[in-house]
This record gives structure tokens, C-alpha cells and sequence, in this order.
């Protein structure tokens, strides 16, 4: 028996991916056409003997999220849960703090999967190098160029043993080219560290400051307080991977985590592919649009563009590397390159919406997406160009790199701004 949890932060986090969490909790925003955690949820579904998935985060259980979970519950024919954390808790502190609701029913290991992370999930390869060799803990690794490095948690392993043997979160020099990809699996005994890390603080935050004890002590980061202090004693192993794998911390990033997963719809959901078919939109590319979307048939859409629920798109538009999203509008002749056209949003007629994309190094097949800044020596840096919930752009103007918030209804072109 298996259990998954999956570890979804709450609003104090995903600020880099306003506006867009202002309408939607981070985990929920749609990309490649389905909530980002569905394929979280879709990948442990598929592992055989999975019995539970656990959703932990600080968010409120509101009406999204709760019929999210319903839906889930309905088409994985799976126990979906939503346990929410009395305080931000720290990576590792949810999974201690509800130990028994993980444990229960006796699972021979759960994974752990953060919710930004956008990959193939090889679930089923991690729990063959598990059940061959079992371990506390086994990390999901993959390697990303050496100035990249640095953003992420890098891993020191042992080529013939894959043990870890050496942990450092986001090193300030090169520490190895192999990174942590946010994707876990760990044995029940991997809780007992973790009663270490909370009594250790418990002990600590008495010698500082009782009065913020239970805070301090349940906040257990998993990567500094448990993967680094146990690096080199034989309980934490890697399992490398080769496939997709993109972190989403920021609104360009979901752009090219949509991309991935299209990609891979071709092999897991050939169905949610667009296909050209006589008196249709022209397809190039991957495609999803959702089944109550009015596409005209002028249109020219893809590669890597999803549109949303009631999306209506006219005459003539051209579409290219973006998300449009439930409700909005495009009307003749609009032209939305490298963009994220939000909730209820109108594009006016031969209006044009664009944006600079900032993928990674096509030359270099270990590259990541750098996690942007917005800003650089006090200039806005060009990004994809993000339309909050019902803004309304007028026909004729050029919207370029620029990010408008929820409710704008702008009257003339902009580029390079946020407009607040």
C-alpha cells in the first residue's frame, strides 16, 4: 500500500506569480488546460497500490479548492484530501505535524511531490529503486548546467551506490551538477529525523522565546534541517532522471511548463490534442482547447497555446506560445504571441499582445528557466506579457512586456510596464 502527499504551499508564497494568484490559489491555475496539480495527482493515480493522496498547505479549503478535490475524488476513484496547516509550516513541518493521517493504515512509503514543479513523474521507476534497495529516503535528481546550480538544492552523490553524500541548498559557489527536483519518496522510519528537527527547535525556541514556541518549533524546512544534516550516513539516496522537468515559481515559467507538458500529452493524452479537421482552426503544433471554446475557423493557433473554458476566439486571430484563459475574448484579426490573456479579458480587434519569452538555452540540454526577476538595475526586464482577470484592451494598440493588473481597462498602447 502507497500513499502520496503533495505539498502545496499556502498565499504567503507564490507572490512572483501575481497577478494570476489574485483569482486562483497557485496550485489550481491551469496549465497545458488542467489545474497544475492534477498532473501531480494524475502520475500517483497511475502507480499501482496507491490507496490515498494528501493535498497539505496553509490555504484555505475555499469553494475552488474544495471542488477541485470533489472532481479529483470522482474521476482518480481515490480518497483526495486536504489537510490545512494551523501555520506555514515549512516543507517538512505538514508532513510531520500530520504523521498520523500519513501513517494511517500502515504504507509501506509515500511520496512527496511539491506542487510547482512541473515534470514527467517517473513514480514507478523511484518505487522499482526503492522496493531493490530500501532507504529513508530516495530524492527524485536531475542535472542542470553550472551557474544554474546555484538556484537549486545540489546533491554530492556516490556513482555506484547513488547514496547522497554531501546536501547543499541553493550553494553560494559549484557544488555538484546534480539538482534536487522537489519529488521524494520516503519510508515511514524518514519521520523519525523530522521528531528530531521538532524537538531539536522546541528545545531551542525554550531557550529563546516561549511565547513563539509552537511556530518556531513546527517549522521544519526538509532540505536544510533534514537532507543536509543526514547527507553521508546511509539513509538518503538519488534516483536520476532524464525526462521533462521545469520548476513554476513565476508566470513565465507556467508558460513553459504548458509547453512541456503539450509535449508530452502526445504520449499520455493524444485526446486533449487539438487536430486539424476540415472547416476547423489551423492547428500548428501542440494545442489544447477546451471542449466549450469557440474557435472561428480563420484562426492559426500553436505551437504551445491552451485556451481555457468559454474562451471565444474570432475571425483571423493569431495565436502562439500562450494561455488564454476561462471566459476571455480575442476578437478579428488579434495577434497574442508569448502571453497569458486572463479570466474574463477582452483583446479589442487588431489589437496586438505581446511578450519576450525567457526559455531556457536550446543549445544546452541541461538548462533550466532562470528564475526571473522582474526587475534589473531598477529597469522592468522584458517577460512574457500576463493579463489579470477582465481587463479590456481597445481595438488597434500594442500591448508589449508589460503586466496589467486585475480590472484595467486600458485606452492606449504600453510597453515595458506594469500597470497598476
Amino acid at each position: 500500500m502507497l500513499k502520496a502527499v503533495i505539498l502545496i504551499g499556502g498565499p504567503q508564497k507564490g507572490t512572483r506569480f501575481r497577478p494570476l494568484s489574485f483569482e486562483v490559489p497557485k496550485p489550481l491555475f491551469p496549465v497545458a488546460g488542467v489545474p497544475m496539480i492534477q498532473h501531480h495527482i494524475e502520475a500517483c493515480a497511475q502507480v499501482p497500490g496507491m490507496q490515498e493522496i494528501l493535498l497539505i498547505g496553509f490555504y484555505q479549503p475555499d469553494e475552488p479548492l474544495t471542488r477541485f478535490l470533489e472532481a479529483a475524488q470522482q474521476e482518480f476513484n481515490l480518497p483526495v484530501r486536504y489537510l490545512q496547516e494551523f501555520a506555514p509550516l515549512g516543507t517538512g513541518g505538514g508532513l510531520y505535524h500530520f504523521r498520523d493521517q500519513i501513517l494511517a493504515g500502515g504504507p509501506e512509503a509515500f511520496f512527496v511531490l511539491n506542487a510547482d514543479v512541473c515534470s514527467d513523474f517517473p513514480l514507478s521507476d523511484m518505487l522499482a529503486a526503492h522496493r531493490h534497495q530500501p532507504h529513508p529516503f530516495l530524492l527524485l535528481g536531475t542535472t542542470a548546467n553550472r551557474t544554474q546550480s546555484l538556484n537549486y538544492g545540489c546533491i554530492v552523490e556516490n556513482p555506484q551506490t547513488h547514496e547522497v553524500l554531501h546536501y547543499v541548498e541553493k550553494p553560494s559557489t559549484f557544488v555538484s551538477d546534480i539538482i534536487n527536483c522537489g519529488i521524494y519518496l520516503f519510508s515511514p522510519e524518514a519521520l523519525k529525523p523530522l521528531r528530531d528537527v521538532f524537538y531539536r527547535n522546541q528545545q531551542d525556541g525554550q531557550l529563546e522565546d516561549s511565547s513563539g514556541l509552537w511556530r518556531g518549533a513546527g517549522t521544519i524546512r526538509l532540505e536544510q534541517d533534514v537532507f543536509s544534516a543526514l547527507a553521508g550516513q546511509g539513509q538518503i539516496y538519488v534516483h536520476l532522471t532524464d525526462g521533462i522537468w521545469s520548476q513554476i515559481k513565476s508566470a513565465g515559467s507556467a508558460l513553459y511548463a504548458s509547453r512541456l507538458y503539450l509535449g508530452q500529452y502526445q504520449l499520455t493524452h493524444p485526446e486533449r490534442l487539438a487536430k486539424h479537421s476540415p472547416g476547423g482552426p489551423r492547428i500548428r503544433g501542440n494545442v489544447y482547447i477546451h471542449p466549450t471554446a469557440k474557435v472561428a475557423p480563420s484562426a492559426v493557433l500553436g505551437p504551445n497555446v491552451s485556451i481555457g473554458e468559454g474562451v471565444t476566439v474570432g475571425e483571423g486571430v493569431r495565436l502562439r506560445e500562450s494561455i488564454v484563459l476561462h471566459g476571455a475574448t480575442l476578437q478579428e484579426h488579434t495577434c497574442v504571441l508569448h502571453s497569458i490573456v486572463g479570466w474574463g479579458s477582452t483583446v479589442g480587434r487588431w489589437a496586438r499582445v505581446e511578450g519576450t519569452p525567457n526559455d531556457p538555452n536550446p543549445n544546452d540540454p541541461r538548462a533550466h528557466m532562470d528564475s526571473e526577476s522582474l526587475f534589473k538595475d531598477g529597469k522592468l526586464l522584458p517577460a512574457i506579457t500576463i493579463l489579470g482577470c477582465r481587463v479590456r484592451i481597445p481595438a488597434e494598440v500594442l500591448i508589449l512586456n508589460s503586466i496589467v493588473l486585475p480590472h484595467k481597462e486600458l485606452s492606449r498602447s504600453f510597453t515595458n510596464q506594469i500597470i497598476l
